[in-house]
C-alpha cells in the first residue's frame, strides 16, 4: 500500500428520490441499495466500500432521504441521515437541476451548517436539462452555501462519475484501509435479499402501498446435498385492503414480485434459489417502536 492511500467515510445525502442509491450502485460497481422512482425507498444507513489499490478506499453512507417525518418510521429515517454528517470526511449531497431551492433543500443547508465537513454539491440527472442551463443551476447552489465542488453529473447514464470519485479522494485524509479489497457491502445477506424483494414489491405495486411495507426473511439455508437455497420471506402491509392488493387476482401479484426477485437474488449469490412469500398484516406498523425494530430498524444503532 502506498504512504499516498487515502480512506475515509463519505455520506450521501439529499431529498427523497434524487438518485442516491443509483449513484453509490453506480460508483461500488454493482447493485446493493435498492432503487424506485418512489421516495422513501431506503430507510436504513447502508455502508458500502469502494476501493482504488492505488489511491484509497471509500466507504459510503447511503442514507435515507432527509424530509418532513409523518410518523416514527419517518423520524427514525430522517434521524438516520441527520447524525452521519458530522461523523464523516466528506458529504456527497444530491440535488436536481433546478434554479428553484425548495424548503426540503432549505432544511438541508441548514444541517450543513452546523458542521464543518467538506461538502460536495453533485447536480444530478443533468441528462434531463438542456447543456446550457447547468451553469445556471450551479450558480444557483454557489450562492447559498460555500461548497468544495459543484458537479454537474448523471447517475443513470453514468456521466461525470470519475469526476465525482477524484473529489471525494482529494478531501479524504490519508490513512489505511478500514475494509479487505474485496469487500463492498457490511450488509448481511440475508438483508440485502429482504431489501432486494422489497424493490421488487415496490416497481410492481401501486403507488399508495409501498411506503406501508416491509420484508422480513423468515428463513434461508441451503438445501442439503444441492446449491439450491430456500427462502421463505413475509411481506407486511398496513391494512387489509392491502393484502389483497399485494396478493393480487388469483395471487397474480405476489407471483410477479417472487418472479422477479427470486431472478435478482440468483444474480447476487451466484445459486439457484426457491423462493416462497408470504403477506401478513400488521395495523399501522410503522408507528409502532417493537415493529420497526422487528423489522430491521433499530434507533439504538443511530
Amino acid at each position: 500500500m502506498s504512504e499516498n492511500f487515502k480512506s475515509g467515510f463519505v455520506t450521501i445525502i439529499g431529498r427523497p428520490n434524487v438518485g442516491k442509491s443509483t449513484l453509490m450502485n453506480h460508483l461500488i460497481g454493482q447493485k446493493i441499495a435498492i432503487t424506485s422512482n418512489k421516495p422513501q425507498t431506503t430507510r436504513n444507513r447502508i455502508q458500502t466500500v469502494y476501493t482504488d489499490k492505488e489511491r484509497g478506499q471509500i466507504v459510503f453512507l447511503d442514507t435515507p432521504g432527509i424530509h418532513q417525518a409523518k410518523n416514527k418510521l419517518g423520524e427514525y429515517m430522517v434521524n438516520a441521515a441527520e447524525r452521519t454528517l458530522g461523523e464523516v470526511d466528506v458529504i456527497l449531497w444530491l440535488v436536481e437541476p433546478s434554479n428553484f431551492i425548495g424548503a426540503g433543500e432549505q432544511h438541508i443547508i441548514k444541517q450543513l451548517k452546523k458542521v464543518s465537513t467538506p461538502v460536495i454539491l453533485v447536480i444530478n440527472k443533468v441528462d434531463t436539462v438542456k447543456r446550457e442551463r447547468i451553469l445556471e443551476f450551479i450558480d444557483t447552489y454557489r450562492k447559498v452555501y460555500d461548497f468544495a465542488e459543484i458537479i454537474p453529473a448523471s447517475a443513470l447514464r453514468g456521466q461525470n462519475m470519475d469526476t465525482v470519485l477524484d473529489m471525494i479522494f482529494k478531501y479524504l485524509p490519508y490513512g489505511p484501509q478500514f475494509y479487505d479489497e474485496d469487500v463492498v457491502t457490511d450488509q448481511p445477506e440475508r438483508a440485502i435479499v429482504a431489501e432486494i424483494i422489497r424493490e421488487k414489491a415496490l416497481h410492481a405495486l401501486d403507488d399508495e402501498i409501498p411506503h406501508g411495507i416491509a420484508v422480513y426473511i423468515d428463513r434461508m439455508r441451503e438445501r442439503r446435498g444441492t446449491r439450491i437455497i430456500d427462502i421463505d420471506a413475509t411481506i407486511v402491509c398496513e391494512r387489509d385492503s392491502h393484502k389483497g392488493i399485494v396478493i393480487g387476482k388469483g395471487g397474480a401479484m405476489l407471483k410477479k414480485i417472487g418472479t422477479n426477485a427470486r431472478y435478482e437474488i440468483e444474480r447476487l449469490i451466484d445459486t439457484q434459489v426457491n423462493l416462497k412469500l408470504w403477506v401478513k398484516v400488521k395495523k399501522d406498523w410503522r408507528d409502532s417502536d417493537s415493529l420497526i425494530k422487528n423489522f430491521g430498524y433499530n434507533k439504538d444503532e443511530l
